[in-house]
């Protein structure tokens, strides 16, 4: 049997509520706080036996264990808050833990957020040999793949730029490209391949499929299941910092999805695993007929979307985003993607309205996550907002009939031989 490359043994994090993140302004101050680590682990463990006030602590991890074998794709899964970015920064080693220990053999390379192991004042050119010798390569080694990183990034006129000048497009291109190609034994990879374009996301899930075919090891953060149940083929699924589930990634996402929608039975107001800086939040989600009565929506009849937000601030957007039942992305609706059609009503308070006709979805179950943004920032993101169920119906005259896996439909008309 194969000795696993992760071992993580009931490992916690504890954060406390208002505390500070501790940041360095130099190199000294930050390995200062690193070889004292050991003390302040002891001292942790003796404030949480004599402390019973538990008000201000929030534990983004509690009591997680599991293994990972050489060359498993594993999926971590969960709602916003569930403890998946703070578990790969525990396994990175970018935050320690509170108790518990994870044990990993083999060099790590990570992608979390935007600018991670990156400083700023170097350039693209110079982070790439940073990083390179943070995960134990040697010069001929990083020389030998360069040619390669600068290709997949895409970055080439910018490569003897300082970063800090870089969009994050082009940091996280850059990011992606260091960490694949450098040849870790471990990659671990959270949401952040959400910030490149399009073609650049497909080029990256390529390239983790050629690593993963290569025999290395993959942990891989995302809130696209369809994506994840193409790359993964074990799921762990996280709850409020325990580990719920720990099998397929078919079956760990069913569950999730299930949980999604028991989610969505609580007010939104009330909700708890919202993000966002909360100056403007969603307070309701109305799915309505043409007379502006709620309604279960039918393939090829208008429907229409009320957003209720709690107040106003500039540049104020909606964006709501449409799922399938097995929590696969279809698409996309953002009111500041302006259309001849749309128009501004003084009269309509607090809310968005997005009207729908014809709708092209085919019958089945759907859910809609809401992000609100104001003031150039993320004020509100609420997962399931709303589930709802599309009746058959028809488009042109034409019955519309449930495909397995397809949940769009368009009008059309055909052009058939002759009947004898």
């Amino acid at each position: 049997m194969n000795t696993p490359v992760i071992q993580v043994q009931r490992l916690s994090k504890e954060y406390q509520l208002g505390s500070a993140e501790r940041r360095y302004s130099r190199l000294g101050d930050q390995v200062i706080h690193t070889l004292g680590a050991p003390l302040r682990r002891a001292k942790r463990l003796l404030r949480l036996q004599a402390n019973n006030d538990t008000e201000t602590a929030l534990w983004a991890l509690k009591d997680i264990s599991f293994q990972v074998q050489p060359g498993e794709v594993v999926g971590i899964i969960g709602r916003n808050g569930a403890g998946k970015s703070t578990l790969l920064k525990v396994l990175s080693q970018i935050t320690d833990p509170t108790s518990g220990e994870a044990t990993i053999y083999g060099r790590v390379g990570s992608l979390l957020e935007v600018g991670t192991g990156f400083h700023p004042e170097l350039t693209g050119r110079e982070n790439t040999y940073l990083n390179g010798a943070i995960l134990g390569m040697k010069k001929f080694e990083i020389d030998r793949k360069f040619d390669e990183i600068v290709a997949f990034a895409e970055i080439e006129k910018f490569l003897d730029t300082p970063v800090k000048h870089y969009s994050s497009g082009m940091y996280v291109r850059l990011a992606f490209a260091v960490a694949a190609h450098l040849e870790p034994e471990i990659l671990m990879i959270d949401e952040v391949l959400a910030v490149g374009d399009i073609a650049f996301q497909r080029k990256c899930l390529g390239k983790m499929s050629s690593v993963a075919g290569e025999g290395r090891t993959i942990l891989f953060v995302s809130h696209n299941m369809g994506i994840m149940q193409k790359l993964c083929q074990r799921g762990i699924l996280l709850q409020n910092g325990q580990m719920v589930a720990d099998t397929s990634m078919a079956e760990a996402a069913d569950i999730y999805l299930r949980t999604l929608e028991a989610a969505e039975s609580q007010p939104i107001e009330e909700r708890t695993d919202r993000r966002g800086r909360g100056l403007v939040q969603l307070t309701a989600v109305d799915i309505l007929d043409q007379d502006g009565l709620p309604t279960s929506p039918r393939t090829g009849q208008p429907v229409r979307f009320v957003f209720h937000v709690s107040g106003t601030m500039p540049a104020i957007s909606c964006v709501f985003t449409v799922f399938n039942q097995i929590g696969q992305r279809i698409t996309a609706f953002k009111s500041d993607a302006p259309g001849p059609a749309d128009q501004y009503d003084p009269a309509i308070g607090h809310k968005f309205v997005c009207d729908i006709e014809p709708l092209l979805l085919v019958a089945g179950r759907y859910r809609i996550d809401v992000l609100i943004r104001g003031g150039g920032e993320r004020q509100d993101h609420v997962q399931a907002a709303a589930v709802f169920d599309v009746q058959e119906g028809l488009l042109d005259g034409r019955v519309v009939k449930p495909f397995q896996e397809i949940s769009v439909s368009m009008p059309h008309r055909w052009t058939l031989p002759f009947k004898d």
